[in-house]
């Protein structure tokens, strides 16, 4: 997957939130759906987004499904912002000088 995958998928406050409730261990569809104001199919559109994108994976267990974070589906997300962060020192510190000034 790519970052504009990931992006894409995270993009929908919904989706963050079911990737966020995931955050905290494997869960069902009923599990997710407990606390949101949507449908079972719509959690289950957005799982299959997320899936998609490569961030969560899905386990079987009879009729059950279970879903959980992949870890290694941020990878690509991270690697775009280690790229960047060469940037931040020497911005934040432009922005610290820009800032005493303003106190004077």
């Amino acid at each position: 997957m790519t970052e504009s995958d990931i992006f894409r998928a995270l993009a929908d406050p919904t989706r963050r939130a079911v990737f966020d409730r995931l955050a905290k261990g494997e869960m069902t569809v009923a599990d997710l759906k407990a606390g949101f104001a949507i449908s079972q199919p719509a959690v289950s559109q957005h799982l299959a987004s997320l899936k998609k994108a490569g961030l969560v994976s899905e386990r079987r267990a009879g009729r059950n499904a279970f879903y959980a974070i992949r870890q290694e589906g941020l990878d690509p997300l991270l690697s775009w912002i280690e790229r960047y962060r060469i940037f931040w020192p020497d911005r934040v510190e432009r922005l610290k000088t820009v800032l005493k000034g303003m106190d004077q």
